[in-house]
């Protein structure tokens, strides 16, 4: 998460928030109101209808909210709410669901009376692959090996990211819960098995 993050207030300009954005280099910003509540998030898609309906050819019936904030020239006229936001303590993987499904590139980060704590972007849900793999290692050793019930003689190393856990694992039924919560490591960008009279691969 960024914490230091760009937003507007309503009267914004539109003026304003495109050169705030090529200031910034951000696709979004949040529209605040009050003492920092978020009410809506202006981003790239809701400032282009002004130039894509910038002719008087026919608007047709799927355009009409569109076409509506072609006219708009202040952040409460362009912006989208409510706006699509998360809370601090969500994981980077919920995160990145909000926005797979809601089509975004960057979430404001709001408390839980909607004050803005900062921004998080695709780009930061992306930094976690940089994590070493000795790191990677150490983690899935210390905290989802050595933190099960059952005893596992198993042995993970990381190359690229990508963890292969070597060894032999009395119940099979566990692999698919070993191979998720492997996954759930941060930086982890695949898991493969390769146990004692199992085939090569995860569940």
């Amino acid at each position: 998460m960024t914490h230091t993050a760009v937003a507007i207030g309503r009267e914004a300009s539109y003026k304003e928030i495109v050169e705030l954005m090529d200031q910034w280099k951000v696709s979004a910003v949040p529209v605040l109101e009050g003492e920092g509540r978020v009410v809506g998030v202006v981003s790239e898609a809701d400032l282009l209808p002004k130039e894509e309906f910038r002719r008087d050819d026919p608007v047709l019936p799927d355009q009409l909210e569109e076409a509506s904030k072609a006219g708009g020239v202040l952040a409460e006229e362009l912006m989208s709410s409510p706006a699509v936001t998360v809370h601090p303590d969500a994981t980077l993987a919920e995160a990145a669901r909000i926005m797979a499904r809601k089509h975004v590139k960057r979430l404001p980060v709001v408390n839980g009376v909607g004050m803005l704590e900062g921004v998080v972007s695709r780009s930061d849900l992306l930094k976690v692959f940089l994590r070493p793999d000795e790191e990677i290692g150490e983690e899935i050793r210390d905290s989802v090996l050595a933190g099960l019930a059952t005893p596992v003689h198993l042995q993970a190393s990381v190359k690229e990211g990508v963890v292969t856990l070597r060894g032999s694992l009395r119940d099979r039924a566990l692999v698919p819960l070993m191979a998720r919560a492997v996954r759930a490591v941060e930086g982890v960008v695949d898991v493969r098995m390769e146990l004692e009279g199992q085939p090569t691969g995860a569940s």
